[in-house]
């Protein structure tokens, strides 16, 4: 029997997350019947009403840690305040690590994973930027209340509702607010925590909460390699030295031709040039000028082959000013400082974790959906320990920018939310 292409497609997109019978429809698996038993107990239903009860207390919480602010790098007074709020919930081992990371501890009964449950501290803007939030309607206005300082009060209630609802679980459960997931932090916090900190050897899952809907289950990072070239030459009067050599054309150069760059559709591949600086007034020959360049990919040999390009072609960009010009007073030179390292790194759908998260949103009445970003994940994935990011509950919107905002919907977010708890709750082997 032929099948038609979307026939194909839908066969090949339920046997990923199950398996399929003689009549096509999907079997259900464990994961499914465990996620059913939780969504349907009387224990959830009691976590649910705490969820309930607590969204003015949520909305509170997020206007409280948006008004802290947290650039990067500096995390501290946003993570002092979110520490005492683990602390306040009943946590055992509450603690800041040596990098920022606060963190707290559910214990579990014994014999279970440890599974770290986090969302970031850091936002994308620098100190000084007004993070006064503004309410209009149903919608909060503020840099940074949206990524990701909305997840971290749903953290506090997720514990909340387990505690409420009398669960018990496993595996015990870390709690966390790490820092530096945004551009420059380069994803330190969550490295720190794989690389040096003191659970690092424990680790079996970890799902960390950005903003958005219940649904997006996000089980492939896509890496980045991040480069500030400087070219240096020796400068002079743009009239009086006219005809020296001049870095803002090697730069031009390597640029023009970084722009050539046949990046594959797939894996998705993808390169920017993205701030441009140097000179000092504009009747002045440069003495450096200096480029910050960003190439991603879903794909590590993909990743690895753009940035070998790329590199090959900031020798012969300075070769070809060096020689369009006169070196009297020296050439052009440059030097490439690489300033962010975000590994590739995929959990396969058939892991555990990806398992359990898309059975929860099956049986919550939704449809899961794969994809890849470059989340706290990409660390953990790149070790091949099983991680995913999902959303944490709130419709968030012009994220990164000055009128970033959230909307508050409260059926829905509240829904949104019960599907993170029950994939913890789930993953947690609670009863």
């Amino acid at each position: 029997m032929r099948m038609t292409l979307l026939a194909a497609t839908a066969a090949l997109a339920l046997a990923a997350t199950g398996t399929l019978t003689a009549t096509g429809a999907r079997a259900a698996t464990s994961e499914d019947q465990a996620a059913a038993t939780l969504l349907k107990g009387a224990k959830f239903a009691k976590a649910k009403e705490s969820l309930k009860g607590d969204y003015d207390r949520i909305i509170q919480d997020i206007i409280t840690l948006t008004e802290i602010e947290a650039p990067p790098f500096k995390e501290d007074a946003r993570g002092a305040a979110y520490m005492a709020m683990l602390k306040a919930e009943g946590l055992s081992d509450v603690e800041r690590d040596e990098v920022g990371n606060v963190m707290g501890l559910r214990k579990g009964t014994g014999g279970g994973p440890l599974i770290v449950v986090t969302a970031h501290l850091d936002t994308v803007f620098p100190g000084g930027t007004n993070v006064k939030v503004r309410r209009e309607g149903d919608k909060l206005y503020a840099p940074g209340i949206g990524d990701d300082t909305s997840s971290l009060p749903v953290l506090l209630a997720f514990i909340r509702a387990m505690n409420r609802a009398g669960y018990t679980t496993k595996a015990d459960i870390l709690f966390m607010g790490n820092v530096g997931e945004e551009g420059p932090g380069d994803l330190r916090g969550s490295r720190y925590l794989f690389q040096k900190g003191k659970y690092k050897d424990a680790i079996k899952y970890f799902i960390s909460f950005e903003p958005g809907e219940a649904g997006r289950v996000t089980n492939a990072g896509t890496g980045s390699r991040r480069y500030k070239v400087t070219f240096k030459g020796p400068g002079g009067h743009s009239f009086g030295a006219f005809g020296l050599v001049n870095p803002a054309y090697a730069m031009a150069n390597a640029m023009v031709d970084f722009a050539t760059i046949q990046a594959p559709a797939q894996p998705k591949t993808t390169y920017n040039v993205g701030i441009l600086e140097g000179g000092t007034s504009v009747n002045s020959i440069p003495f450096a000028t200096a480029m910050t360049i960003d190439m991603r990919s879903n794909g590590k040999a993909e990743l690895a082959a753009e940035e070998k390009q790329f590199l090959a072609m900031l020798q012969p960009a300075v070769d070809k000013e060096n020689a369009a010009r006169s070196t009297a007073n020296g050439k052009i030179t440059y030097d490439a400082q690489l300033i962010g390292d975000r590994p590739v790194g995929n959990t396969p759908e058939s892991a555990h974790i990806v398992e359990v998260a898309t059975a929860v949103v099956r049986q919550s009445g939704l449809e899961p959906r794969l994809g890849a970003g470059s989340t706290d994940s990409n660390i953990p994935m790149s070790l091949g320990i099983e991680a995913v990011t999902l959303g944490s509950g709130f419709e968030t919107f012009r994220a990164h920018s000055l009128d970033e905002g959230l909307t508050m919907n409260p059926p829905q977010d509240l829904a949104n939310m019960a599907t993170g708890l029950a994939t913890v709750l789930t993953l947690a082997e609670a009863r």
